[in-house]
């Protein structure tokens, strides 16, 4: 399938190794970058989602989502694993359910341009999981290099599944990730918590994506 990203932020803190083995599945490694693990939470607009080679659907091609995620690996290659993400959309959160397995939750979510910002608000229908923010660039566009933890946590192009045991996989492709350094006033966050993760206080680590296209393959059976 075929989607665009819009106005994404990528909003990173560190976390212990041991915070996140227990709930990750045994099958994945926790990946760590010199030895620091992270979570991020990721507020942004999807659109023009659709299956490849057939025409958006109008009222199910675009929703808000959010999401939470670590950085693993398996049989080496390193990927995506995802503790919760959030949608606007019914029908997307059906699909990902029952075609990807990720643990997708309906929510009621707005994001709107101000004045050069992002307002992002996210509440899941079911629960307390909640965000609140803004949040804008305050750098030019650069393209991070291998080596650097920007790379390190953004180039990744794939994501990991693991349903009744077994581990899936589904290819991702897209350009090198177009960031920008930014700023953010996150006024509610409990995202984290709400998948179980205790993040720290310190400030996060904070780059922006204005717009990016993604191919997504179907989920592989890989272990």
């Amino acid at each position: 399938m075929t989607q665009t990203w819009h106005d994404l932020l990528f909003a990173h803190w560190p976390v212990e190794a041991a915070e996140l083995r227990r709930l990750v599945p045994s099958q994945l490694t926790v990946d760590t970058y010199q030895d620091q693990c992270w979570v991020a939470v990721t507020p942004f607009l999807m659109s023009d989602i659709r299956l490849r080679g057939v025409p958006a659907i109008p009222g199910l091609s675009r929703t808000p989502e959010l999401n939470v995620r670590t950085y693993v690996t398996f049989g080496g290659k390193p990927g995506v694993y995802f503790f919760s993400l959030d949608a606007a959309s019914r029908a997307a959160v059906w699909m990902a359910r029952k075609f990807f397995y990720l643990p997708y939750f309906l929510a009621q979510m707005q994001t709107r341009n101000e004045n050069g910002s992002v307002a992002y608000t996210s509440r899941r229908v079911a629960g307390s999981a909640e965000f609140r923010g803004r949040y804008q660039t305050i750098g030019p566009v650069t393209l991070r290099g291998p080596g650097t933890l920007e790379h390190w946590l953004t180039e990744r192009y794939c994501l990991y599944t693991v349903r009744k045991g077994v581990v899936y996989r589904a290819e991702i492709h897209h350009q090198p990730w177009p960031l920008q350094d930014a700023a953010a006033e996150i006024e509610t966050q409990t995202m984290a918590q709400a998948a179980g993760i205790t993040l720290p206080a310190s400030t996060p680590l904070l780059h922006f994506s204005r717009n990016l296209k993604v191919l997504i393959w179907p989920l592989r059976r890989v272990g």
